[in-house]
């Protein structure tokens, strides 16, 4: 890292940035942005199942920061395509951490609640033993391991149930549904933090610039700040429970007549297995950088209203 980032309270990093369709990566364009220069890569500028490219990238970059946003995110077509998804999300951040180290650089990486196994009844820690039940979380864990196995300074933080305005999640098919259907039904025995991306990309930023700002106690991401750190919304709730908020937020926008009637995980039968619980404390967040996640329910009604 270079040594004047500590001197000066301009900051003017150079970031590597991948994933910036992604519906994080897409908010990280923006909340990176004062840090200093952001290099924004997509799929079309760098394919992260390609090893060559991932080094050949990062040599041409040289950045300060490597902040990979990217993934494999299709959790039940990754029990069909293991090789692709260990490829993106397993492999690929080992690599960018490899070719960090070799620029005494430092990588923040983005993981998933469903590293987990849904068997705890209380807020995952940083420290609980992960187990995931599904292809798509045995990857993410792989890519949390690889790049602790490197060496270098990182960042991984943990999030869950993302969804935001644009691409493709749970947020925007509800509200298509409401348009298509009468009637849904959504399983109501499945637990977590459903998380604005948007919120994930304005955390990011913030971390960034107190670890980076000569006025705060943290140099760089070379001191022990370094780990694994979960970064969600506050409180919890089941896809039932997510569903009817927001229909009750969308509907004083759009009068929507859906009926939603909950169901158990049984009734709705899908390749990959999900975590019955897998709600993530923050509180690590909040002790090391001064963080603090906002509940999910406002955090809802905010995405929705701007809609």
């Amino acid at each position: 890292m270079n040594s004047s980032l500590r001197l000066t309270p301009h900051l003017s990093l150079k970031i590597m940035l991948t994933g910036k369709n992604g519906q994080v990566g897409w908010e990280l364009q923006r909340t990176l942005a004062p840090l200093g220069q952001v290099i924004a890569l997509g799929r079309q500028d760098l394919d992260l199942a390609d090893p060559g490219q991932i080094r050949e990238r990062v040599r041409e970059i040289k950045p300060d920061i490597i902040v990979n946003a990217a993934a494999y995110t299709a959790v039940d077509k990754a029990e069909e395509e293991p090789e692709l998804a260990m490829s993106v999300n397993g492999i690929a951040p080992g690599i960018l951490a490899e070719e960090a180290k070799l620029i005494d650089a430092a990588i923040v990486h983005y993981s998933t609640d469903y590293v987990f196994n849904g068997q705890k009844n209380s807020p995952y820690t940083e420290e609980d033993e992960p187990e995931p039940l599904n292809v798509y979380g045995k990857t993410k864990l792989a890519g949390e391991q690889a790049i602790k196995a490197v060496g270098v300074p990182y960042l991984i933080l943990r999030t869950s149930w993302v969804y935001g305005m644009r691409g493709k999640n749970f947020l925007l098919t509800i509200l298509r549904l409401a348009w298509e259907r009468e009637e849904l039904r959504v399983v109501d025995d499945q637990i977590g933090s459903p998380t604005w991306s948007r919120m994930v990309a304005e955390a990011t930023a913030q971390i960034l610039a107190r670890v980076y700002s000569p006025l705060m106690p943290y140099p760089s991401l070379l001191t022990d700040v370094s780990g694994i750190y979960h970064l969600s919304a506050g409180g919890h709730t089941s896809w039932y429970g997510f569903t009817k908020e927001i229909i009750k937020y969308a509907s004083r926008l759009t009068p929507y007549s859906l009926q939603v009637s909950p169901i158990p995980s049984a009734d709705y039968p899908a390749p990959a297995r999900r975590p019955a619980y897998s709600v993530l404390s923050n509180l690590k967040l909040k002790e090391t950088f001064g963080v603090a996640m906002p509940d999910w329910e406002l955090l809802l009604k905010i995405a929705i209203e701007e809609s």
